[in-house]
């Protein structure tokens, strides 16, 4: 679709009413005029309790659509966001051409309550944030040159217990946050008012190679008040424009009728399939034209693709009789800096970034998305499941129950055409937090009334569309779902499963795969979330489970992907999720994002990414895994050409180097690494992964992989600048320039910005550095084995704050003499107040509670008192970034030694920085 974007509202004004008042266009056209009205609209956030009168008492700000009003305060150190009223209003001069016309506001999109008033009259409404809605609007309108009307649009993103979602692991951004258009049609018209669907449905209930049978079912409007007659025509073109076949039908239409006309390509030869290798689209058009005249009154293009589907609880998913193992992502809208008022060509390249991943499968998840994100698949061979977002919990209301059907209904309708959609889901982990876990006969009644809705959006489904599976995505408490009965309503089962992440390990996931096969065997089976938190800052050489570091994340993915594609029963598995995602409510390393997205919120590839190309591509690739970590840093272990893993003691600092592993992903069998010109051999590689041991020296590394297909060689290539921190501060093999430490941490933390590499500490050793004295920090957890998670207010730099050495009583680093700066940094990580489990988290409990650990102490730095009688509670608050630096001048080969001396309860200290002045 077209817009239409000058850069004032004056050009913007100039050109609509130049097309509004040429009356030629409608006529000479396809009977349908569709123009973006996005630019130029007045916007203010509150209620204006004096509306519909002139509003001239509040602040409005000038704004394009798409809009939302959380774009930053769901980013910021405040706990939650505004979610209320918010009001938008423009003014659009229509031509009297038009007076005799159908008119209508088109969106895309709004979040979640809206009332559309067209000159102070309501004109309409529309409850859902992810569908969209078509508001006739002619009746309100003035027409005439220097007529204007006044849009004004209210927009609600309250939580509402009547409408889902309720609560979910994502923001509910407010706002008009799609595009918005202004449709004109001929009174007789294909239906815009169907639930905002195109009016046309199409199905292909016979498909194969040799031919397939086409059936269509449009629906028509005659809004004037007197009968019509008509030809409704309907032609198939192919890709080059060729019409394939052509059906034509003339009827009455009566005034303000409305009807169904219903037409078949029987058969058509030889059907060009649509597959993901080859997405194949047929042009639908369907044109009424008046039947006296000749004159086109109105025009809908629809894509249609030829194939055909099943899934197999045995062998899994086949299109078109050949056998696929469906591989992909589940996609969220937002963007970094933008929330979910995203540019159509930004989401495109989401669709485009899974395609260059090797996945064939996108889950539309939670909820339905902008309608490019379909077109995309259909362009791009991606198959889709679209689901409504009913999400963790139900409100037992006639109100929930109709407003959760009615989107149910808006999402077949508005995408019922698509070929890429083989799934309609709906209800999502909704026994992740059951309700009345205390009242055990209310919870049954509870359960009872979701298995009943369960079953009316499953009998709705299949009365709408019984030629695509349905499918409810379920978390992993297996005899929970069983019991209530929702494994056996749909057609499939999704699992939503973190084995390894949020509970127990790794190995548990092929086996819970298993388990269902076994119990279910006639049920197909497919695994709708999977992930692990990867923050692109913080990496480790030991990682474990909730490090969120990129190597933990890798490990996941390798583990899933190896289970899946081994277990043909298994149809699917869709990654949580193809990009990082707003969520307001959590805190963690990197406050309000999950972070388990395979790339980040700006759509930076992680190391997993580039795994899965490894093992989904079709031509040969070799990629580095970590190919964005360009900022390194390491202590040196040993001198470059001999194999001494002992303390340095003397040796030229350019022969000083930190060995590190290093892997890259590659489909082909084997790889080289060379590093700074020396090459380090070949490896074979081990499911797709090939793994060398890299000397960095300091400064910059120059890294290339290097692997032969058929003779034709492939390269990859990248720049690592490595900071290199001596083991013996006084060696002379490195000199020290300065040194970054996260206490009570087994990962490092890379800042880009202030271009520092943190290590995580150690214990100290003479004429090295390290702590004396205390314990790293554990939060009560079943996941995290150090630190915290919460989100540390005052800084963006989280992980340096997150961990900490309790009880500590000295903090030295063996310096040469000289002029020093040194940072240390501090959080308090107890107490505060209790917060409630965030219900995707997994807890058991209903808070989480932490007792205050009351804390006093004085700080000397070489003797000399810095910090006296240091509360950081009292002073700071809790989980607040605390920096102190000081200049220390180092003499007489003493070094530096901190000390902490405990008044009240046990000393903390959380990061540790010295530099060389």
């Amino acid at each position: 679709m077209n817009s239409i974007n000058p850069k004032t509202l004056l050009g913007f004004l100039s050109f609509l009413c130049l097309v509004l008042l040429s009356g030629p266009v409608l006529a000479a056209g396809n009977g349908r005029l569709k123009i973006s009205v996005n630019e130029a609209w007045q916007f203010h956030k509150g209620e204006i309790p004096s509306f519909p009168g002139k509003a001239s008492d509040v602040h409005w700000e000038t704004v394009s659509l798409p809009h939302t009003w959380n774009a930053e305060d769901v980013m910021d150190d405040k706990p939650g966001y505004y979610r209320g009223v918010g009001w938008y209003r423009k003014i659009l001069s229509i031509s009297p051409f038009y007076k005799d016309k159908d008119v209508f506001l088109y969106f895309e999109g709004a979040n979640q309550e809206v009332e559309v008033y067209v000159n102070g009259q309501k004109a309409g409404e529309h409850i859902g944030g992810y569908t969209r809605f078509t508001v006739p609007i002619k009746k309100f309108l003035k027409f005439g040159k220097g007529e204007q009307n006044e849009i004004a649009v209210k927009v609600n993103n309250r939580f509402n217990e009547d409408i889902p979602t309720l609560t979910a692991d994502f923001t509910f951004f407010g706002g008009i946050y799609r595009d918005v258009f202004l449709v004109v049609t001929d009174p007789v018209h294909i239906d815009l008012t169907d639930y905002a669907s195109s009016g046309i449905y199409i199905t292909t209930p016979e498909v194969s190679e040799e031919k397939a049978t086409v059936k269509i079912a449009g629906k028509l409007v005659n809004s004037s008040g007197k009968k019509r007659k008509i030809r409704f025509v309907t032609t198939l073109k192919d890709e080059q424009g060729k019409t394939v076949a052509e059906k034509a039908a003339t009827l009455q239409l009566g005034a303000g009728a409305r009807t169904t006309v219903h037409q078949e390509f029987k058969s058509v030869k030889q059907p060009h399939l649509w597959s993901p290798e080859d997405p194949y689209l047929y042009t639908l058009a369907t044109i009424i034209y008046d039947a006296a005249t000749g004159q086109e009154l109105d025009q809908v293009a629809s894509p249609l693709g030829f194939r055909w589907f099943r899934f197999d609880p045995k062998a899994g998913f086949f299109l078109n009789g050949k056998h696929y193992k469906l591989i992909g992502a589940s996609r969220h809208q937002d963007f970094k800096g933008l929330g979910n008022a995203v540019p159509d060509a930004r989401q495109v390249e989401d669709v485009k970034l899974l395609k260059a991943m090797g996945g064939n499968f996108l889950r539309v998840a939670h909820y339905p998305q902008d309608p490019v994100i379909l077109e995309a698949c259909d362009r791009l061979g991606i198959l889709a499941a679209v689901e409504v977002p009913i999400i963790n919990a139900i409100t037992e209301s006639v109100a929930f129950a109709d407003n959760s059907k009615r989107t149910h209904l808006e999402m077949i309708r508005q995408n019922f055409n698509h070929p890429s959609v083989i799934i309609w889901a709906y209800m999502n982990e909704i026994l992740l937090r059951p309700k009345y876990k205390d009242e055990p006969e209310r919870q049954q009644v509870y359960f009872s009334n979701i298995a009943k809705l369960a079953q009316e959006l499953e009998d709705l489904t299949r009365q709408e569309d019984p030629h695509r599976y349905t499918m409810i995505p379920n978390h992993g408490a297996y005899d929970l779902y069983n019991k209530v009965g929702l494994t056996k309503i749909p057609m499939l089962v999704g699992w939503n499963l973190y084995l390894g992440w949020y509970s127990r390990t790794l190995e548990n996931f092929g086996e819970f795969l298993d388990q269902h096969h076994r119990d279910m065997p006639d049920k197909p089976v497919l695994v709708t979330e999977y992930g692990a938190d990867a923050d692109p800052r913080i990496h480790s050489f030991t990682p474990e489970r909730f490090d969120k570091s990129e190597e933990y994340a890798s490990r996941y993915h390798e583990v899933y992907l190896r289970e899946m594609m081994k277990r043909p029963f298994v149809a699917a598995g869709m990654i949580w999720n193809l990009a990082d995602f707003n969520s307001e409510s959590r805190g963690e390393t990197m406050p309000h994002i999950n972070n388990k997205g395979v790339t980040t919120l700006d759509r930076i590839p992680k190391a997993p990414y580039h795994y899965y190309q490894a093992h989904l591509l079709k031509n040969p690739f070799l990629r580095m895994a970590s190919r964005n970590w360009t900022l390194r840093g390491g202590i040196a272990d040993r001198i470059e050409g001999t194999a001494s893993t002992k303390p340095l003691a003397t040796a030229q600092s350019n022969n000083a180097v930190s060995t590190q592993p290093f892997k890259v992903y590659t489909n082909l069998p084997q790889a080289e690494l060379q590093v700074n010109g020396v090459k380090l051999g070949v490896q074979q590689a081990v499911e797709g992964v090939c793994e060398w041991q890299v000397p960095f020296k300091n400064g910059l590394n120059r890294i290339e992989a290097v692997a032969l297909a058929d003779g034709k060689e492939y390269k990859d290539f990248m720049e690592v600048n490595f900071r290199l921190v001596p083991d013996q501060l006084t060696g002379k093999e490195v000199p020290f320039e300065e040194l970054n430490v996260l206490l009570g941490a087994k990962r490092l933390f890379i800042d880009e910005l202030s271009q520092q590499v943190w290590l995580p500490d150690q214990p100290y050793r003479s004429g090295s550095w390290g702590h004396v004295g205390g314990e790293s920090y554990t939060f009560k957890s079943n996941r995290q084995s150090y630190g915290t998670d919460k989100s540390i207010f005052g800084t963006d730099n989280d992980p340096i704050y997150q961990t900490q050495q309790v009880g500590i009583e000295k903090y030295r680093a063996d310096v040469p003499d000289g002029q020093y700066e040194i940072t240390l940094h501090f959080a308090e990580l107890t107490g505060g107040q209790a917060k409630e489990v965030l219900p995707y988290n997994l807890g058991t409990g209903d808070e989480q509670e932490e007792k205050a650990e009351e804390r006093i102490f004085d700080v000397h730095v070489n003797g000399v008192l810095v910090l006296e009688d240091l509360d950081l509670a009292q002073e700071y608050g809790v989980a607040r970034a605390v920096a102190k630096k000081m200049p220390v001048t180092v003499s007489g080969n003493k070094g530096l030694e901190i000390v902490f001396t405990a008044k009240t309860g046990r000393p903390v200290l959380n990061g540790f920085q010295v530099r060389k002045l």
